[in-house]
């Protein structure tokens, strides 16, 4: 290999990091998909999962990145050669984040896959000691969400009971459904699936208020940890 071949090669690989730090520092997807799959990857250590399984991880995680640096390229490209509103632009734009959407929810399943086992294993000890409760306890513990929201509303005279102000009401009692269905279920053999389908319910909940602009990131993050901790006091109180 010639010097000068050697350096042009050099540079690719210069240019290509380039790429990626700027796609990073200008794109807020791109920066979350880095970071949960630094959180994947040290999960995947922690809980001691196969090789293969790593392999498989490995694999879907530089998919969804793969397809997020893409996407980024696409959009840049179509921004340079057009200034107003084209329909086929939109397309394209469309259909490139819907391939983000594939390999994300790819990723997803192959994160399920891997890590059900290891963590309902390891989490079904320290459930079994906080869900000898009755399944009535359920509505007392949103009930009691409910109460508390409306009490730290009025007390701050932001919002009402059911729009705006901190904390969020909708968060709060879908954070507090997710933790008495996981709460509740001690003898199933589904628990693990409930739960993590309630919790993903109530992300969608938590995102919509965000996203309507009903409430901010951290009204609707408070919300949901209220419900969650509050139903989770009753049932280790009164189990």
């Amino acid at each position: 290999m010639t010097p000068q071949r050697s350096q042009s090669l050099f540079h690719s690989f210069n240019h290509a990091a380039e790429g990626v730090i700027h796609a990073l520092r200008t794109q807020r997807n791109l920066w979350i998909h880095f970071t949960i799959a630094a959180a994947v990857l040290v999960a995947a250590v922690g809980f001691g999962v196969s090789k293969l399984e790593l392999m498989v991880l490995l694999v879907a995680i530089t998919f969804v990145l793969v397809a997020e640096l893409v996407n980024t390229a696409i959009e840049a490209a179509i921004d340079v050669s057009t200034t107003s509103f084209d329909p086929m632009a939109k397309i394209a734009k469309d259909i490139a984040a819907g391939a983000v959407l594939v390999a994300t929810l790819n990723a997803v399943a192959v994160g399920y896959l891997v890590f059900s086992g290891e963590v309902a294993d390891n989490s079904s000890r320290f459930l079994d000691r906080l869900s000898d409760a009755p399944a009535e306890l359920t509505l007392v513990a949103l009930a009691v969400t409910v109460i508390v929201v409306i009490a730290i509303k009025a007390y701050t005279g932001r919002g009402t009971p059911l729009r705006g102000g901190l904390p969020s009401g909708h968060a709060a009692v879908a954070f507090a459904g997710w933790m008495a269905a996981t709460l509740v279920l001690d003898d199933s053999g589904h628990r693990f699936l409930i739960s993590s389908l309630t919790f993903i319910m109530a992300l969608l909940v938590a995102q919509t208020r965000v996203e309507t602009g009903v409430h901010s990131a951290s009204e609707v993050a408070t919300g949901g940890l209220l419900g969650a901790l509050v139903t989770l006091v009753l049932f280790q109180a009164f189990g």
